[in-house]
């Protein structure tokens, strides 16, 4: 009996041991091979995130220091007058606030027809789906080009409005069919006809089942079209006379340009203004690239689900 419980005790034991895990050995070509691997990595990351630094330590350090090379790895002469500078200007402001308006409405607006758009062309029951997929791919190769695209925006009275920058380009053919991918891939048949025995309609169904099954793809497009919209600049040059409306990136490129100007009065006010200018230059950067730091977090967990399962081959 005592043996037999030995055996027992024995046996459970050894059912709750972990199963010992086998080290593959590498070989000497491997471990030169992984060293190589990391070592591109690295000076990759290095070029990527360097003058991201660069940035954020010069915007904090004397604009001599900088303008003479001085500035490597760590600020020289800290120095806030570029900051300061930046909260006493009133365009670097009102250009923020103009690209915050814009950008939400484009978001908004953009996400919303590309969702619904992308829903419908992933129903092979929508008539005459073949054209429109057809009529959206050639879009993705074929552009009127400028002339006629100023043309179009002054015929609908759009010249130095708003709605010359949220309007044109609010739907991405790319994205549009990314999400459709995801739609026809990530939605299952089966779910869509419980919800219609369930007597759903079509809006119901939508509202209720999709979008909440959605979440990934909304999330990557939002990001997409967010930072597309907060960068963009050219159509505000083309679109916008009246300063009040410039975004804050059309700002941002005046002052870059007049750090590169050396017109003016006296020669002591053209140093100072140049000073002035490469100062804000690092610091009008780093205020205008925040919002999409802080963006990114938020749909960080959903943006590899999105972009994998969108990208997806039909």
């Amino acid at each position: 009996m005592k043996n037999t419980a030995t055996e027992n005790i024995s046996g459970r034991v050894q059912k709750h041991e972990k199963p010992k895990k086998h080290r593959v050995r590498e070989s000497r070509g491997d471990r030169v091979y992984y060293a190589i691997v990391y070592f591109v990595l690295l000076l990759l990351a290095l070029i990527v995130v360097y003058p991201l630094y660069f940035v954020v330590i010069a915007s904090f350090s004397s604009a001599d220091a900088v303008l003479a090379g001085k500035v490597y790895l760590f600020p020289v002469d800290i120095d806030f007058t570029g900051y300061i500078r930046c909260f006493e200007r009133t365009d670097i402001w009102i250009g923020y606030g103009n690209t915050i308006w814009y950008t939400l409405a484009y978001t908004i607006l953009s996400v919303v027809f590309t969702v619904t758009a992308a829903w419908a062309l992933s129903r092979k029951t929508l008539p005459f789906r073949k054209f429109f997929m057809i009529f959206f791919t050639i879009t993705m190769f074929f552009g009127g080009g400028l002339i006629p695209f100023y043309k179009v925006v002054s015929d609908l009275g759009m010249l130095d409005n708003p709605l010359s920058i949220i309007l044109p380009g609010t739907v991405s053919a790319w994205n549009l069919f990314m999400a459709k991918t995801f739609f026809q891939t990530g939605v299952s048949d089966s779910i869509i006809e419980a919800a219609e025995l369930d007597g759903a309609n079509r809006l119901r169904l939508f509202v209720s089942v999709i979008l909440p099954l959605s979440k990934p793809i909304v999330a990557v497009l939002a990001l997409y079209y967010a930072v597309g919209q907060w960068n963009s600049y050219f159509n505000a040059m083309i679109f916008l006379q009246d300063a009040d409306l410039f975004p804050l990136q059309l700002v941002l490129k005046e002052i870059l340009t007049a750090s590169e100007s050396t017109t003016g009065g006296s020669g002591e006010t053209i140093l100072e203004q140049f000073r002035l200018a490469n100062q804000l230059k690092y610091v009008t950067v780093i205020i205008s690239s925040l919002p999409v730091f802080c963006l990114y977090p938020f749909v960080q967990k959903f943006f590899a689900q999105g972009v994998m399962v969108g990208s997806l081959k039909d």
